[in-house]
């Protein structure tokens, strides 16, 4: 048997990367940057008010209190997107906007509330310190500066700075479009009546959303029936549509295990035993130059095997630096695991109480209970020669969620 970590080497050793395109920013959500971005300008260009207030000289308010205000000449009204055309002097004022450029002359921002106008007067309640209430040119990017680096997943907050550098286009990685195919005989879809011997075909959704939050695009090709001709006929029509493909189901050594028998009769085929529980046999390889990947046929050993070989070879394919879910270091509140010789990867439920995390298994731990995945947001991770450990020992998690 492959040890979990050979296998994982041998499936990201064998990975390619997609081809960059340029996506309009508001396209580019769940994409890989391309290049690294560096700024053209300082963010923001120009220093410029915190708040709605008075813009002063700090000198001029140094006295300013609640019984003893300081009375300024106010000269205009300055809102957000215009500039000054008027320096401040000493005993002046421009009563300014959020955002608005701070005018010659003035080095400070006195809030709204710690005033009292007075027709073109202002009364200034409190003092203010040089550079208070004020945003200064660069404080959050400077000129020049490398702001997002080639690899970066590109979210909410990338967007947004992608915009403020003025940057309306960005080239990324393409999404990897995947093709799922579940497999057999028993398998009826969400919407059909349960009939005996039948059983709902959940491992294509589960793939469907692990896919989906992968930053890839997922392809339901499935269910398909236990018949060689038929899934080797929806494996070559769809081949040149994805850019991977994962099966799930049929790569054991049953009579009826047709996935097998298809991958070597159309692919070039690697089949593993792998020393992990839940997900020991797998099948890695390729179809008309696409990877797929052979996953076991029970629920949980689909998804495990997913995060631990499917998401990182798709990450990688998709040109992103990071590609494993985030690893901490937990203290067992509950014992896990049975015997040494292969890595056991357990649901838990992670907590974050009394300055660390806390783990606890979710229940039972069959490869079959959906439910265990449903409940944990974390897989504990026994090492092969570890085995078992108890209530109160440390435990490294993945963190799912």
């Amino acid at each position: 048997m492959l040890s979990l970590q050979e296998a994982q080497s041998r499936v990201l050793g064998a990975m390619g990367t997609t081809e960059v395109v340029t996506r309009n920013i508001l396209e580019a959500w769940g994409h890989t940057l391309a290049e690294d971005i560096t700024a053209p300008h300082p963010v923001p260009p120009f220093d410029n008010s915190a708040m709605d207030g008075y813009a002063v000289r700090a000198a001029d308010v140094a006295a300013a209190t609640p019984g003893g205000p300081v009375r300024l000449r106010v000269l205009e009204d300055l809102p957000a997107g215009y500039v000054s055309g008027r320096e401040v002097g000493p005993g002046e004022a421009v009563r300014i906007m959020t955002g608005a450029p701070l005018p010659p002359g003035a080095d400070a921002v006195v809030p709204v509330e710690n005033t009292r106008a007075e027709g073109w007067e202002v009364l200034v309640l409190e003092p203010v310190s040089s550079g208070e209430n004020v945003r200064r040119a660069g404080e959050d990017v400077r000129e020049g500066e490398t702001v997002l680096r080639r690899g970066t997943r590109i979210g909410p907050a990338e967007m947004g700075m992608l915009a403020s550098l003025g940057r309306a286009e960005v080239p990324c990685h393409r999404k990897a479009i995947v093709g799922i195919i579940s497999t057999g005989d028993e398998l009826l879809e969400p919407g059909e009546e349960l009939r005996p011997g039948k059983i709902r075909d959940s491992n294509s959704f589960s793939l469907f959303g692990l896919v989906l939050e992968a930053d890839a695009v997922p392809l339901r090709l499935g269910p398909v029936r236990d018949d060689p001709d038929l899934l080797e006929r929806v494996i070559l029509e769809n081949v040149e549509k994805v850019d991977a493909f994962v099966t799930s189901g049929g790569v054991s050594v049953g009579d009826y295990d047709v996935v097998k028998e298809v991958l070597q009769r159309v692919g070039e085929m690697e089949f593993w035993k792998v020393a992990m529980r839940p997900g020991k046999p797998q099948a890695f390889g390729r179809v008309g130059g696409r990877p797929l990947f052979g996953l076991p046929g029970n629920p949980v050993s689909v998804m495990v095997s997913f995060e631990m070989f499917v998401r990182p070879a798709l990450l990688k394919m998709m040109g992103r630096r990071e590609i494993f879910r985030p690893t901490v270091t937990a203290v067992l509140d509950t014992p896990v695991g049975r015997k040494k010789g292969r890595t056991e990867l357990i649901r838990v439920v992670a907590e974050w109480k009394e300055g660390r995390y806390h783990a606890r298994v979710t229940g039972p731990q069959g490869s079959g209970i959906l439910k265990s995945m449903v409940l944990g947001n974390a897989l504990a991770v026994l090492p092969e020669e570890v085995g078992r450990l108890e209530a109160g020992e440390e435990v490294t998690l993945y963190l799912l969620r």
